[in-house]
């Protein structure tokens, strides 16, 4: 039997992830098949399961990380204490599904982020504040580095774009883009930023990897700074989330 596995999110247009896996598929000769699922909502989510009966596991985009925690039996203890879950694996247990949440956000960005750091970062300015920037937010932490997350909407203990002076965006040599800005086919958005602040000394991080290369990235590569797309994230958090569907219990 062909086992199923996908990607649940409201857009899945610029998605990598069904090329990725189906390449893996076939390449290892396995008898299964990765789908794109874009939701309108969270609330058609039972219905997928339901008329999806080989679903062994699926990814989770924007906006449904945070959204897709109540439909879950189970989470694990990294995506408890993030608050977001990107992987979800499907099982049967005593003839019904169990589904147990996972986080494998932060394997894919910790791991693409480790060789970029050095001593100079405190902290860092996280763009953002959806089920993606946690994931960031509680690896920065684990590296040590205070994430200061900036909204478009005023939040307590927040920044806002506006807010982003000289000194804020000296003082934080990582700028990590969490949003979906500049994203496939919207490629000529970015954050609104003081870009003309950033320096040869900035990492700028675009989650995003379709395209390449964002007007986020451009514009921090034209002040000298080192920029670099989320495709390793994507890819390692891939296949940290393979791992997890094909673990027997």
């Amino acid at each position: 039997m062909e086992k199923e596995y996908g990607l649940i999110g409201r857009k899945l247009g610029h998605s990598f992830s069904a090329e990725f896996f189906n390449k893996k598929f076939h390449r290892e000769g396995l008898n299964a098949h990765y789908s794109l699922f874009p939701l309108a909502s969270i609330s058609e989510f039972p219905e997928l399961i339901k008329n999806h009966p080989r679903l062994m596991g699926l990814n989770v985009t924007i906006p449904y990380k945070e959204e897709i925690i109540p439909f879950l039996q189970e989470i694990s203890e990294d995506a408890k204490e993030i608050g977001a879950v990107n992987v979800v694996k499907i099982e049967e247990r005593e003839g019904e599904k169990y589904l147990k949440g996972f986080n494998t956000d932060c394997i894919g960005f910790k791991e693409s982020l480790r060789p970029l750091l050095h001593k100079g970062i405190e902290s860092a300015l996280v763009l953002g504040t959806g089920g993606a920037s946690k994931a960031v937010g509680y690896v920065l932490e684990n590296f040590g580095i205070k994430p200061c997350f900036v909204s478009r909407k005023p939040s307590k203990g927040q920044l806002q774009y506006e807010d982003l002076t000289h000194d804020t965006i000296r003082e934080n040599l990582l700028i990590v883009n969490t949003t979906p800005l500049g994203m496939y086919p919207q490629v000529d958005h970015s954050p609104l930023l003081p870009y003309h602040f950033i320096s040869a000394s900035h990492i700028c991080y675009d989650l995003v990897y379709n395209p390449a290369v964002t007007l986020f990235m451009r514009k921090a590569a034209e002040q000298g700074a080192t920029i670099k797309n989320g495709l390793e994230m994507l890819q390692l958090q891939a296949l940290a989330a393979w791992k997890i569907w094909e673990k027997t219990r």
